[in-house]
């Protein structure tokens, strides 16, 4: 069992996805963390370094090498289903869980967040809300193509029932 957690940046794939893994006896990994202890470099220093290409590149190797994990939780970046096909090979290799989240939502997130987001790290807070905005819209076609979606208000961790519930019904189906 391999479960995908997609959404924007600061929609709490990583910290619900930890708290799930932890609950059901699962694995859990960040393909970001991933990315960075393979480059010895933070997100943001190899987009700054080396561009987002570059970036993309290795994002898309690396979730490739997920098809190994067993009884994992994956957390991808925001932009991971939007290229190389990435959002298909996924729904053909495990479970999508689309996290989702309002344009407010996530900015108070993110600006409550310590990490660094390259994407945004020079914008003033309307600049952030806009390209947020923006960006959300040019992703979501992506995104919804999920097996489950997630709305706000199912964001809590007992959601994981939701996903157990899909998964086993899709096995009977099988």
């Amino acid at each position: 069992m391999r479960i995908y957690l997609v959404g924007f940046m600061g929609v709490g794939k990583s910290y619900l996805g930890k708290i799930w893994a932890k609950e059901n006896n699962l694995k859990f990994c960040d393909l970001d963390e991933i990315i960075a202890q393979e480059e010895k470099m933070t997100i943001a220093e190899i987009f700054e370094k080396n561009g987002e290409n570059y970036f993309r590149q290795k994002e898309k190797e690396t979730l490739l090498k997920t098809l190994t994990f067993q009884n994992t939780i994956i957390a991808c970046g925001g932009g991971t289903p939007c290229f190389f096909d990435n959002i298909n090979w996924m729904r053909k290799n495990g479970t999508v869980i689309f996290l989702n989240e309002t344009v407010e939502k996530i900015l108070l997130n993110i600006t409550n967040d310590k990490q660094v987001r390259p994407l945004l790290e020079n914008l003033n807070e309307a600049e952030k809300f806009t390209f947020i905005q923006n960006k959300l819209a040019e992703r979501l076609p992506f995104y919804i193509q999920s097996h489950i979606i997630l709305s706000t208000e199912q964001l809590h961790t007992n959601a994981f029932k939701l996903i157990q519930d899909f998964m086993k019904n899709n096995l009977k189906n099988a």
